[in-house]
């Protein structure tokens, strides 16, 4: 993933393997997660933002907790779990063979 400040809907469902009707729906169901809107309302991510999109898609859709599972797991588990981190690193090499392929 390459280092911008901010990162478009697209991008980061793109990133994730999710449709964008997915964060908008997870935005409403996790208080801590609130991207930045300008006056269109057209959401900008920041790279915090896309760590607790990762962790939400973790603990959902590889742990099979329910959205009260993840929230309360969010909440009274703030560190991450280590296999957080072995699935950023592959989303990030994944990331990369994709924009290589992309230049051949």
């Amino acid at each position: 993933m390459e280092d911008k400040l901010y990162y478009s809907i697209g991008e980061v469902a793109a990133m994730l393997g999710e449709a964008p009707s997915v964060l908008r729906f997870w935005e409403s169901e996790f208080p801590q997660l609130r991207p930045v809107k300008n006056k269109r309302g057209v959401r900008s991510y920041t790279r915090h933002d896309i760590e607790l999109l990762q962790r939400i898609r973790y603990l959902t859709r590889d742990c099979g907790f329910t959205l009260d599972g993840a929230r309360e797991q969010m909440r009274t588990r703030p560190v991450e779990d280590p296999k957080m981190q072995v699935i950023q690193n592959l989303t990030d090499l994944r990331s990369f063979l994709v924009d290589l392929k992309e230049q051949l």
